[in-house]
């Protein structure tokens, strides 16, 4: 089992500890709900060493990215960030990810930690173009610092003007001392902040400097758990769950970072096209339930009559609404927002709602 940089800091801090996507990662410190309401209403650090950084480099670099992903690198200028995905061929996804165009010929694809060897062996296999690609993730760390004080926390230890990065984009620069540290203005909780990269040698230094800086703000660690209650509750997917190797991202709602123009060919453009222009069977949907109940991945979704309609993919008690939130793939005719639908959980079924997302 591979562990961050800064495994001991969160054995020492009182972590539980789980393996995840082959590493030994945090789960929660404090608790759960805590540490997502420290993220939504202060500021809170999560450790994502754990993610893949691969560089694609080169004169053909632009030609592999364009090929692979699903949106279209070739809008990007220097110092903007993309999601994106990468189609697998067989109208499903290989993977979720940001595409960060770092210069003319440099690109930074960041993936998922469970899906690092699988995208590697993807991208290695479609590059029949010639471009430069190096598998970097064993020597980047990463600290998702995120909420509203993140902004306050980080200017105290940088002399870069953090309100000047824009949403989806970023700057190298110093950071706690640290030369070259990418500094994103990304993150998966919608509560805002930034993204942190750096040498695996320094994660320590810098974490220790962004919990002195964030001391006045009751900056808080964040395991796992509370990182998946943020990202459900912002209604983003989540690569195993709500997206994987047999959905594809019409019906998964990713039609907006799955762009056709310029006739840019890609991998499945044809089939997305199709999906596109004629409609899909099923749709990723959002619901809430109409009574005290936890969904969970796995359990049906059924009509008044008690058909199978579809299944949850996600599901949780979002600490933000009290109440049970979740995604899953619904059939058409009974996705519209608005709609009752029912869950089965073990031998009952509550009904709940069809909303769009994000749910808060």
């Amino acid at each position: 089992m591979k562990i961050t940089a800064l495994n001991q800091i969160h054995k020492k801090a009182g972590a539980k500890m789980v393996q995840f996507a082959g590493y030994e990662m945090p789960i929660e410190y404090s608790g759960v709900i805590d540490e997502h309401n420290t993220v939504r209403n202060a500021v809170g650090v999560f450790d994502v060493s754990h993610m893949g950084e691969f560089w694609v480099k080169g004169p053909k670099a632009v030609e592999l990215v364009k090929k692979i992903s699903s949106n279209d690198p070739t809008v990007l200028i220097p110092g903007q960030a993309q999601y994106t995905c990468f189609p697998n061929g067989k109208g499903g996804i290989v993977d979720d990810l940001l595409v960060y165009c770092y210069e003319p010929e440099k690109y930074m694809l960041v993936v998922n930690a469970a899906n690092i060897e699988k995208d590697w062996n993807w991208i290695v296999k479609q590059n029949d173009v010639g471009a430069e690609i190096e598998n970097a993730s064993d020597r980047i760390s990463q600290l998702a610092v995120q909420g509203p004080k993140a902004t306050e926390v980080l200017q105290k230890i940088t002399d870069v003007n953090l309100e000047e990065i824009k949403f989806y984009t970023f700057i190298t620069g110093k950071m706690a001392e640290v030369d070259d540290v990418i500094i994103s203005a990304t993150g998966y909780t919608g509560a805002g902040g930034f993204e942190l990269y750096f040498r695996n040698e320094v994660a320590e230094q810098v974490w220790n400097a962004v919990f002195e800086a964030g001391k006045e703000f009751e900056i808080k660690p964040v395991g796992l758990a509370a990182r998946d209650t943020l990202r459900l509750e912002m209604g983003y997917c989540l690569y195993g769950n709500d997206i994987d190797d047999t959905t594809s991202p019409i019906e998964a709602g990713l039609g907006w970072i799955t762009k056709f123009n310029n006739n840019r060919k890609f991998v499945d453009r044809d089939f997305l096209m199709m999906q596109k222009n004629e409609g899909v069977k099923r749709r990723l949907r959002g619901f809430i339930c109409n009574e005290r109940a936890i969904p969970r991945k796995g359990y049906e979704l059924v009509n008044s009559e008690g058909t199978v309609i579809g299944n949850v993919t996600s599901g949780t008690m979002s600490p933000t609404l009290g109440k049970g939130i979740g995604m899953g793939y619904i059939a058409k005719e009974y996705a519209s927002f608005g709609n009752q639908i029912w869950i089965k959980i073990r031998n009952k079924t509550v009904s709940a709602q069809v909303v769009k997302v994000p749910f808060i």
